[in-house]
């Protein structure tokens, strides 16, 4: 499922700034951004990111605000 992809994903990210496979990690973000920007427009991004930026703070107690911005570019719409 996209959602557990993408909370593993940003978790790493946020969990590990510093490794190699970082840009790998976030160019899969993107793409799976672009999957549900296709599949249900903007809706689509912002609610998926809501409940994973929730799940993820309940989580690890980490912000993944900042990669918001991986999905900047799929609509004019969302810029962050």
């Amino acid at each position: 499922m996209l959602e557990e992809e993408l909370i593993d994903l940003m978790t790493f990210c946020l969990q590990n700034p510093d490794s190699l496979e970082i840009t790998e990690k976030k160019k899969r973000i993107t793409e799976i951004g672009h999957e549900l920007f296709l599949d249900g427009g903007l809706d689509a991004l912002e609610n998926f990111f809501f409940v994973l930026k929730n799940r993820i703070i309940q989580e690890i107690e980490k912000d993944p605000s900042p990669l918001r911005s991986l999905w900047n570019g799929l609509t004019p719409e969302w810029q962050y």
